[in-house]
């Protein structure tokens, strides 16, 4: 994992020395909105349309970042519209890349070897993290976000008029709930993994790894009597946790070290799982040889060996019992 620096690409590691160990996520750098007619959004600039065939979507298979919104594209009938590249799940000196050879489609747009190029073909001194998912406009060649919190949310509703799916995972009468959820499970499940397995000291590692399980066993009494995280609704909520979840016996566990449970000793949250991982469209976003291939491969400094393992084995087409709750 490198960044550029005045767009030169630099091959360096997060920083924990002034955080005491702690793993800090950097801010997104471009987080402009697709609108229904091109007016501002609630950040950046406006002039970003909805318009067929405009837009492309760069990601990685093994991100749970990138995968929100492959998912949101499925569930909102968004592929006709919005092209995709995907990148190789092996993130080494240069980043993510977009080698053939280990899994990569390549970059359909302009044939870059590296998404590094994609950034600086938008801004040629950008200075930040390299990441994916990014939502590019054809038309102005330039990031439109490089945001996935916010690129879900444009896919829910800005292409609407577009497409005739009135499907609404953000309903206003839930917004509340669904932030104050999404708000402490960000904090502590999606991105309390990275602070456990990336931290540097011990006192970083433990505090981070039992706030997440506290979550989980938060999450678990949730959804022993409600179906889905915000009640019987389905949501974003739920589709931003279930990308966390879904990684979490295969990479997590292990490699994050995130091990005082595996997910199966949660028969909600699994059952869960299996529930979300069974809607029409949603299997085919999954690909956990990508997922491991990335985690184990790339994090030589957690991996030294490089070697992936074999297992866990899923079954997440057995049945999941959740119609009773």
């Amino acid at each position: 994992m490198g960044l550029l620096i005045e767009g030169k690409w630099h091959d360096q590691w997060y920083e924990t020395k002034n955080s005491k160990g702690e793993f800090v996520r950097e801010q997104a750098g471009f987080r402009h909105w697709i609108t229904s007619d091109g007016r501002p959004g609630p950040t950046g600039e406006g002039r970003f349309r909805a318009e067929p065939g405009r837009y492309h979507l760069y990601v990685s298979l093994a991100c749970p970042w990138a995968h929100r919104t492959l998912i949101f594209r499925k569930l909102k009938g968004l592929e006709d519209l919005i092209t995709v590249s995907v990148v190789s799940p092996h993130m080494l000196e240069q980043g993510w890349s977009f080698d053939r050879e280990t899994g990569s489609t390549g970059d359909h747009l302009y044939g870059s070897e590296f998404m590094h190029q994609i950034y600086t073909r938008a801004q040629a001194d950008y200075t930040g993290r390299v990441t994916v998912p990014v939502l590019w406009d054809k038309q102005q060649q330039t990031i439109v976000s490089n945001e996935s919190s916010e690129i879900i949310r444009m896919f829910n509703s800005a292409f609407n008029d577009l497409t005739g799916n009135e499907c609404d995972l953000w309903p206003e009468l839930l917004r509340d709930e669904i932030e104050e959820l999404n708000s402490w499970i960000y904090e502590t499940v999606n991105n309390g993994v990275y602070r456990s397995g990336f931290a540097t000291t011990q006192d970083a590692y433990e505090h981070n790894v039992k706030d997440l399980f506290a979550s989980l066993d938060r999450i678990e009494v949730i959804l022993s009597h409600n179906r889905y995280l915000a009640g019987a609704k389905l949501t974003e909520a739920d589709w931003r946790l279930f990308t966390t979840l879904i990684r979490f016996d295969a990479v997590y566990h292990g490699h994050f070290k995130c091990n005082l449970k595996q997910l199966r000793e949660y028969p909600n949250i699994s059952g869960y799982v299996r529930e979300l991982y069974q809607i029409e469209g949603v299997a085919e976003t999954v690909n956990m040889e990508h997922i491991k291939q990335h985690y184990y491969y790339s994090h030589d400094m957690i991996n030294p060996t490089r070697i992936v393992p074999v297992g866990p084995e899923h079954n997440f087409d057995a049945p999941h019992g959740r119609e009773a709750i």
